[in-house]
This record gives C-alpha cells, structure tokens and sequence, in this order.
C-alpha cells in the first residue's frame, strides 16, 4: 500500500523496535504529524497516514461525527495485520469552535474507536498530542463541559467566546480538558487494564510552518510569548525532539508507561511551575487508607 512501508531492512539493522509494527497517525500531512509518519516509516514500520490534505491514505474531517467514524473504517481496512498504535497529533489553533471540536472530541472519539482494536495486540500504545499551552489558565466552563462530553453544549461556550472576543482561550482549553481527561482515564480497566499505555506528549513552540507563519512571524508577539511560555533551551525548538518523544511512547519499551503528560517545551514547565506539583505528597481517601491498614495489620498478623 502506498505511504505505508517504511525501510525495513534499515531497521532491521540497526534492531529497531517499530519494525514491522503498523501505526495510525493523524495530522500527518503537516507539521509534527508529518514529521513523525516520516521517522516511523524510516525506521521500518507501516504508516497509515491521516488527515485533511493531499498525500494521505486517509482523508476525513475529525470536526465531525461521520469523519471520525470514516478514519477508523478505512484506518482498520488498511492495517493487513493489525493497528499496534496510534498517534492522535491533529489539531489547529483557530480561536473557533471547529478547534474544540477537532482537538479534543475528535482525539477522544478515535481514542474510542481504535481502542477495540489496540485491545488485542501484544504491545499497543496510544498518544495524544497536548500543548504546554495547557500550563495556563483556560476557561472554566468550556474545559467542565469537554469533560462531562457534552459537545453540542461545549460548542455553544466557544461561540460565545468567540463573540465575545476571547476566541483564543479555546485552544488551550481543549488541551486542558484532554490532560485531564487522560489523568481520570489512563489507569482505568479499559486503557492500563486493558494493557493499553496511554500517554500524551505536550510540545511546546517548535519550528513548524505554522509557528512561523503565526506565533514568531509578528517580533512583539514572539516577545510576549518569550514571558507566556519561556523556553531556557530555545525557542522555537526541534520539531524532532516531540517526535522522538512519541516515537518512543509507541515502542515496545514503553510498557510500564502510563497516564503521563510529557512535556517537550524546552523548559517551559519546569520554568513556570518549578517545584510546586511535587510539594505536597499524596493524600489518601480514607477507603483506601482503611484498605492499607488492614493488608498492614493481616500481614503483622500471620508473622
């Protein structure tokens, strides 16, 4: 099939582990997408690649319902042997509702939809692309109403938003909303119980066409996001570290993996949040707590 076969027998010699392994990436006709389908098939895996322009072996508009449901359909009848991953990287930054609707109830749709199939492979993955954008604050109500799945009602937040001119916070917002999504639902009997890792990776300003032609094209904007989103190791940054990243969250190595959000940015993280997600520990429910002493005390027991 074409745009599918990678160069297997470069892999071959070098023993890499997408070696005739079968992914589904989406957005792969642009940008990180692209990037990626380009560095799985070079490194000898099958690509299905997925999206809106020319040069894709799936066409579909994630916007809608049927689009997602087309993906899938033809994404499976592609995959002779099988999907072991899949790679949910499209996504625009438009301050519109159809941003809402591709970057988070697109990816959780296909999230659904492939999940069947990654059910019975011996070593599927699934990850999502996210932002470092989702570091600051989104709007509240739009990110409640992403998670309670409600998109009809979603859509009509970011309309308003938009109206009222504060379209730009939809994109982050669907990007909060999906990290938080995947913190409830990683570790739940359908992904980790299913033994299906599940992860996102979230970059941060990295060279692509669209940061340039957007984001680092106007100097005093570039400024202002040098304070929103500082990057001590550069900014933009290598297109090829976010691949790597989730190169590397679909391999077989990645087994032990799961639920987190790995942020690819250069810095950003760690600049603005320092050390403040590892100052307080956890905290235990009391059932669970109640669970701890008891295995405690039974184990004390039968000494």
């Amino acid at each position: 099939m074409a745009g599918r076969t990678g160069n297997s027998e470069r892999a071959r010699a070098g023993g890499n582990e997408h070696e005739d392994r079968t992914y589904v990436v989406t957005g792969a006709d642009s940008g990180i997408g692209a990037v990626l389908a380009d560095q799985l098939a070079a490194a000898g895996a099958s690509v299905i690649r997925c999206g809106v322009g020319p040069g894709v072996d799936v066409q579909a508009d994630l916007t809608t319902v049927e689009g997602r449901r087309a993906l899938v359909r033809q994404a499976v009848a592609l995959a002779d042997s099988g999907i072991d991953g899949i790679a949910l990287v499209a996504g625009i930054g438009e301050p519109k509702p159809a941003t809402l609707r591709l970057n988070y109830f697109g990816t959780l749709a296909l999230l659904g939809l492939f999940r069947p199939e990654l059910a019975g492979r011996p070593n599927p993955r699934a990850v999502v692309v996210s932002s470092a954008s989702s570091l600051s604050a989104g709007d509240a109500e739009l990110v409640d109403m992403c998670l309670r799945g409600d998109e009809a009602a979603a859509a009509r937040i970011a309309e308003r938003l938009v109206r009222s001119g504060r379209g730009p916070v939809i994109y982050r917002s669907t990007k909060i909303a999906l990290n938080r999504w995947l913190r409830r639902n990683a570790g739940s009997s359908d992904w980790a119980g299913a033994g299906i890792p599940l992860n996102a990776v979230a970059p941060g300003i990295v060279d692509t066409s669209t940061a340039r032609e957007t984001m680092l094209s106007d100097p005093a904007r570039a400024r202002v996001l040098a304070d929103a989103l500082p990057q001590p190791l550069g900014m933009p940054g290598p297109v090829e570290a976010v691949t790597g990243a989730i190169g590397w969250l679909l391999s077989p190595s990645a087994s032990f993996v799961t639920g987190q959000v790995l942020f690819v940015d250069g810095g950003a993280e760690v600049s603005l949040r320092g050390e403040s997600p590892y100052r307080d520990g956890v905290r235990y429910g009391p059932m669970r707590m109640g669970r701890m002493v008891f295995w405690t005390l039974w184990g004390r027991l039968r000494r």
